[in-house]
């Protein structure tokens, strides 16, 4: 039991955290609005986090390559937290001027970049201590951040509405400090990844991109990332609202078809997690897109009844829940230690690059078009990702050489 003490503690880490990121997501738009009344202020507040978390995200990774991960996490965390509290604190005392707001909300953005990087590099050492499957681990782990977001959005809105806006973003520091108390004690420390030369900070930079664009599969997976967070930009940000209010008209039944994708999400993690390392990837990975989006949107488009709407957005939830564990497998098994955290923030950050242009494209085309003609151009795009793999052989790669049923339960392992 104690070999799984660290893994089991960033399991809680994760659920710990994402529920305070769900709560700062809904409390700080929340204080902006209710502080100023204004929607561009409230927008230019996100977008700070926003920009933060993408720069981090890219300029953190040699510093999480150089320090020991356990140190790099708590330090981020702390200065998430000491961000986030800053908030209540300054606007109950000296005030808390707009642009004063918009930098915290950049600096926690960049703080959380590296915390999410460093405990990625927690979790390969505490997955290859206790002898767990990586697949188990990563679906643990996304299975965990899914129920903290899930239960994070309701609590903060309960909180919000009880108490108000700045007790719930002290309730969000407070989470962030218990996530590096429970780092610091319970995970052991692993020393950094051995430095192989004493280049410049730009030169171990360039050292992650050339990692990241000589390993072709992984290049295909960004790729991918890129193009679907676009699209799932464009759906949550503007397509499902649309559906909400041009088809249901209810934004109960709108939250209903949320509640099922997430419900559906945590069945495919928590299924990956028991039988991913059994099942072909390649195959896994195809079948994942076209529940995910080709038959999201096709259901969509087709307008059923509720019933079998929130039915089929329950099984096409499963493909988003498998989908982000076993990219991530396979992003453990191919990227080197010694660039691990700048391969990985890189990935980050290349995944939240283009997702502005999902809003804005989905917009043009509801505008444009229709809804229902956006929905099937949007699961089209989605089809075509889920055959890929079929069609162009470096996806062969995400199912290794085929090994003796000894060897591959030891290879299954980290």
């Amino acid at each position: 039991m104690n070999r799984r003490v660290p893994l089991l503690t960033l399991v809680v880490v994760s659920a710990v955290s994402s529920v305070g990121t769900a709560a700062s997501l809904l409390a700080i738009p929340w204080f902006v609005l209710q502080s100023t009344g204004s929607g561009t202020s409230t927008g230019g507040v996100a977008a700070a986090e926003t920009i933060g978390l993408l720069c981090s995200a890219v300029l953190a990774g040699p510093a999480v390559d150089r320090l020991p991960a356990r140190t790099a996490s708590v330090a981020a965390d702390l200065m998430t937290a000491m961000a986030i509290g800053l908030v209540p604190l300054l606007h109950t005392t000296v005030g808390l001027p707009l642009p004063a707001l918009a930098a915290l909300a950049l600096l926690a953005g960049a703080a959380r970049g590296p915390a999410d990087t460093a405990k990625q590099v927690l979790l390969i050492a505490a997955m290859r201590r206790a002898e767990t499957p990586v697949e188990r681990g990563t679906s643990a782990m996304e299975g965990a951040r899914r129920i903290g977001t899930m239960a994070g959005a309701p609590l903060a809105g309960l909180l919000v509405a009880s108490v108000g806006p700045v007790p719930t973003l002290l309730a969000d520091a407070a989470a962030l400090l218990l996530a590096a108390v429970l780092v610091r004690a319970l995970v052991p420390g692993e020393p950094p990844a051995p430095a192989t030369d004493d280049g410049s900070y730009a030169d171990r930079l360039r050292d992650g991109f050339t990692a990241l664009r000589a390993d072709r599969l992984m290049r295909a997976m960004v790729a991918v990332l890129m193009v679907t967070n676009t699209l799932d930009s464009g759906l949550n940000a503007v397509l499902y609202p649309a559906y909400g209010t041009r088809v249901l008209h209810s934004s109960s039944l709108l939250g209903a078809m949320m509640t099922a994708i997430g419900l559906g999400a945590l069945l495919g993690t928590a299924l990956h997690g028991w039988f991913g390392h059994r099942l072909p990837r390649r195959a896994v990975f195809s079948g994942c897109f076209v529940l995910l989006g080709a038959l999201r949107c096709a259901l969509l488009a087709q307008q059923p009844s509720t019933a079998v709407l929130l039915t089929g957005l329950v099984l096409s939830g499963i493909g988003s829940g498998v989908v982000g564990p076993l990219m991530m497998s396979v992003a453990y098994e191919r990227v080197p230690e010694r660039v691990r955290g700048r391969v990985l923030g890189l990935v980050v950050a290349c995944a939240l690059a283009a997702t502005p242009l999902g809003a804005l494209g989905a917009g043009l085309l509801l505008d444009r078009l229709d809804l229902t003609t956006a929905l099937q151009l949007f699961g089209g795009v989605y089809l075509s990702i889920a055959l890929a793999p079929l069609a162009f052989t470096v996806w062969r790669e995400l199912d290794p050489p085929r090994l003796p049923a000894r060897a591959r339960e030891a290879g299954a392992r980290v």
